[in-house]
């Protein structure tokens, strides 16, 4: 299976008018050439795609990366390394909002700013609304914020409801993931979720499950993040989505997530960024590409975990829609 590719439309002023590409780019284009398409006339390793060749790599989708704590630099970089659609959960913003009305300003931020921003660059950007659960401890609060979301699940790119899910496994966090569960029910949305950090991971992602199971949700429209070695097995087993989160220091590096792909399989599992105010690398997603090449994988690996997997999920809300340009994978 060849790689997607992908242009960028002719609308995409800030894109089309970028200088040079990200230091890496071609450097991680290179190392994705085999001997054999080297192109004649050169011999292996000489070849150095130029701009435009890099602009023809493969397509594929961050599906879960904070922008609005990212530069625009970020975007340039992104679309050069192959990025044509992001989704963007809500979330913490690194302190907690003083009022419901906070929220809004910035469900506003993530239905009408940040749509803009990527279009500059020839990225599609979708959402996710919700209040997230470090910010969920206070019940009364969090309904009010709860409250806001029905009025922007008709902005064009909201897919669903996310990330919820629990930070300390409390009662007060568990009661409001539950509310925002039948929030998605209600209206039909798709889910993402949120899992606690390593101490919490196992039991807040076994609550989360259940409370996902009692409200009858279909696993299949739910996809439960920030997997690692010792959540994933039991995410998949009860039929949900995975999501790999790579990064530099927690959470999941490159390596560590082709480890549990070549352990767990690539069916209904993907990677992401998450890409935030801390560390984190946008370009962590062709990253862990390149380290599927260095250990002798397909490409069709890549676009399997970073485009197709994202596309059927994602599909199943009727606000996606797949990238100009991008042709659907075999």
């Amino acid at each position: 299976m060849a790689f997607s590719t992908w242009e960028a439309p002719e609308n995409a002023e800030g894109f089309r008018g970028c200088r040079s590409p990200h230091p890496a780019a071609a450097d991680y284009f290179h190392s994705l050439l085999s001997p054999h398409e080297t192109p004649v006339g050169l011999s292996a390793g000489t070849f150095r795609p130029s701009h435009a060749e890099i602009c023809r790599a493969m397509a594929y989708i961050d599906p879960h990366i904070h922008m609005v704590s990212r530069t625009t630099d970020d975007y340039r970089r992104m679309a050069e390394a192959g990025c044509v659609a992001i989704t963007e959960p809500a979330f913490w913003a690194g302190f907690d909002r003083s009022s419901p009305a906070a929220f809004a300003d910035y469900f506003r931020q993530l239905t009408q700013v940040e749509p803009r921003r990527a279009a500059a660059y020839g990225i599609d950007h979708y959402c996710w609304l919700c209040i997230n659960p470090k910010e969920a401890e206070d019940p009364v609060f969090a309904r009010e914020v709860i409250s806001l979301v029905p009025e922007f699940l008709e902005a064009g790119n909201v897919l669903g409801i996310g990330e919820i899910g629990l930070n300390k496994n409390s009662k007060n966090e568990l009661v409001i993931l539950e509310e925002q569960i039948e929030l998605a029910k209600r209206y039909g949305q798709l889910i993402l979720v949120h899992t606690p950090h390593l101490e919490d991971k196992l039991k807040g992602t076994r609550l989360t499950m259940d409370a996902l199971a009692a409200a009858g949700i279909d696993p299949g429209r739910v996809l439960i993040d920030h997997v690692e070695e010792h959540t994933v097995a039991e995410v998949l087993d009860r039929g949900f989505w995975a999501g790999m989160t790579l990064y530099p220091d927690s959470k999941c590096t490159p390596q560590r997530a082709v480890d549990i792909i070549e352990c767990f399989g690539n069916e209904r599992i993907w990677i992401n960024s998450a890409g935030d105010w801390g560390p984190s690398d946008p370009l962590s997603v062709p990253k862990c590409h390149r380290e599927m090449h260095r250990r002798g994988h397909a490409r069709s690996l890549a676009e399997k975990i970073s485009l197709a997997n994202p596309i059927a999920f994602l599909s199943q809300s009727a606000a996606f829609r797949l990238p100009s340009g991008v042709r659907p994978p075999a």
